[in-house]
């Protein structure tokens, strides 16, 4: 590491403590920020495979998979504004991917606009048209 580099580990969570740190994080940036509607954001938490992302021991960012009737979905990515730009999207979207079943064939996610960028370098690919999810503006994107 560089000097004054911070250090991000992503790692999978399911111990109650880290679960409220992964339930926060997104509470601040999809309800706080993102005026997501707080109903919409808590659904299928006990069937997804959780993630928390730290900055130096800090929480900074989470995101979650879990399985349904397509394949796999990716979902609920979030970083804390004062994380951002640090690298700890990729870190969750690495290690999301590493952590997916074998069986893993189909790997999809909805995408918030700004976010496409991200997903494309990891060969995700938009499909369909765009669509409006929580008063937000996504694409869904597949994995290829």
């Amino acid at each position: 590491m560089m000097p004054g580099q911070k250090r991000t580990v992503v790692k999978k969570v399911s111990e109650q403590a880290d679960l409220d740190k992964v339930f926060a994080i997104r509470r601040e940036v999809f309800v706080g920020e993102q005026n997501c509607p707080p109903e919409l954001e808590w659904e299928y938490e006990d069937e997804s495979t959780h993630f928390l992302a730290t900055v130096d021991g800090e929480p900074a960012g989470a995101c979650r998979w879990r399985k349904t009737d397509k394949g796999y979905k990716l979902e609920r990515f979030a970083v804390l504004q004062k994380f951002r730009g640090l690298g700890v999207g990729q870190e969750l979207v690495r290690t999301v991917l590493a952590d997916l079943p074998a069986d893993a064939d189909y790997v999809y996610l909805n995408a918030q606009i700004q976010a496409m960028t991200l997903y494309a370098k990891f060969g995700f690919i938009a499909e369909g048209p765009q669509f409006e999810e929580a008063g937000i503006q996504h694409f869904k994107m597949v994995k290829r």
